[in-house]
């Protein structure tokens, strides 16, 4: 059930009204799993049981850890990494062909079982649970219903944002339909919408030329132009979703993390990585950086312990070379730049304009590694720019190209205050203009949108 989908409209406007029918904390809670159960099954109900194994698994290692049990907290979190690890990464030993002609039974079944969707997203939540509760003991030890929701619920379920245990659990109580901030559900839902259905369905039309079987219809130029393109589609498209997923926890009452911060304004890579996907950023840094040591020994072991991090955060994305390859290129720029010392940079200085630059075009052409699933595919996408600048199609094109593109490059100038300011004083001015914004972006996402596109984060 897609966000964009009518059937997931409805499905949102039945549960919205039973959810506050009844203002009770535990009827709410126990609406919502039994809601988001449904939400998941709705897709291939074979997959309910992995998710009901991972929720029980870590609900038992909860308990455990929380009663000092190291092997209990850890036994937990390694048998969720071994479920992460068996269904996306299985067929990097296993021929799928040979378990489809072997003989029937529980083995093959699960063999055969497609990958959980969401399946990088709820690991993550389970372990962070896990850990929470580890560090803090016996205090505050959630329920079964109380965590399943944690794990569970729908607008995060999928594609994150990956919010905290200690995060989220404070916020399950009795909620009412009158605290509901409609305006600002409103403005994140409009938003989310468009970024996905005007800018990223829009923009797929363009960056499907990229296919290997359609490349060589492309000039050089087009070439350089697509990997821009794609650069702001899968931001728009993800940013689209988690802005969509905000909008919806906060029709429930809950707040998630936000998961964006204009990363295409950052200034160095260290930056970027606190501006893109800062739940998953932030769950790595916290669970895997910091207790492999962080900066805090030798310049060599800082060095390797972001060149793990990163490796391994490009694994999570998938079973590729590719995705390892992109994880252990940002782990090698991240630690170039703080080799020679350009971690940080005055945003006053006069170099902020370049360093910007910079970062932006190495991240649009690391991209590449996700865009391609073979490796010599990107190779040849990236040797077709050799020698060769030709644009091949009609003008019309590329503008509708650059009017898909526009709003990406509007958000990120117009709203980074560190160059925002220099041109406005007052921002209160701009605010009886954002009737006419909203509106005119609800317009354009009904009637402008692209074909319809699944969320690029989804395979993840």
């Amino acid at each position: 059930m897609s966000f964009t989908s009518l059937q997931f409209a409805a499905f949102v406007a039945i549960v919205l009204v039973v959810y506050y029918a009844y203002p009770q904390r535990v009827w709410q809670t126990s609406v919502l799993v039994a809601s988001s159960i449904f939400f998941y099954g709705s897709d291939n109900v074979q997959l309910l049981p992995v998710l009901a194994v991972a929720v029980g698994i870590t609900f038992v290692a909860i308990r455990l850890g929380s009663q000092a049990s190291f092997a209990g907290a850890a036994l937990g979190i390694a048998i969720n990494l071994a479920l992460l690890g068996f269904f996306k990464y299985k067929f990097l030993f296993l021929d799928p062909n040979d378990w489809a002609a072997s003989e029937s039974g529980w083995l093959k079944y699960l063999m055969l079982l497609p990958l959980p969707i969401g399946i990088s997203f709820f690991v993550f939540h389970n372990i962070s649970a896990i850990a929470d509760y580890f560090r803090a003991g016996r205090k505050n030890i959630p329920g079964l219903v109380d965590l399943s929701l944690y794990i569970l619920f729908f607008p995060q379920l999928i594609s994150g944002p990956i919010t905290r245990a200690r995060a989220f659990f404070p916020q399950i109580e009795t909620k009412k339909v009158a605290d509901i901030p409609v305006v600002q559900v409103i403005k994140l839902l409009i938003l989310g919408y468009f970024m996905k259905l005007y800018v990223a369905n829009n923009l797929n039309e363009f960056t499907t030329w990229m296919a290997p079987e359609t490349m060589g219809k492309l000039g050089g130029g087009d070439r350089l132009l697509m990997i821009f393109l794609y650069s702001f589609q899968i931001y728009a498209d993800f940013f689209g979703y988690s802005t969509i997923a905000l909008g919806l926890a906060l029709l429930f009452g809950y707040r998630l993390p936000v998961n964006f911060r204009l990363p295409y304004t950052a200034v160095s890579f260290s930056d970027f990585w606190t501006r893109w996907h800062i739940s998953l950023s932030s769950w790595l840094r916290n669970y895997l950086y910091i207790p492999l040591g962080g900066n805090r020994g030798a310049a060599w072991r800082t060095y390797v312990n972001l060149m793990i991090v990163m490796g391994l955060g490009g694994l999570w994305h998938g079973a590729s070379v590719n995705y390892l390859c992109w994880g252990l290129v940002h782990g090698v720029l991240l630690a170039f730049e703080r080799a020679i010392g350009l971690k940080q940079v005055d945003e006053h200085s006069r170099w902020i304009v370049m360093r910007i630059a910079v970062v932006f075009i190495a991240v649009s052409f690391a991209w590449l590694l996700f865009r391609f699933v073979h490796f010599e595919d990107m190779l040849n996408y990236v040797k077709g720019m050799r020698g060769n600048f030709a644009f091949n199609f009609a003008p019309e094109i590329y503008l509708a190209a650059m009017l898909s593109a526009l709003p990406v490059i509007l958000q990120h100038f117009v709203g980074d205050r560190t160059i925002l300011q220099y041109f406005v004083r007052d921002e209160t001015r701009y605010s009886k203009f954002q009737p006419v914004l909203y509106g005119g972006m609800l317009a354009l996402a009904v009637f402008a949108r692209g074909p319809e596109t699944t969320f690029i984060y989804f395979r993840f």
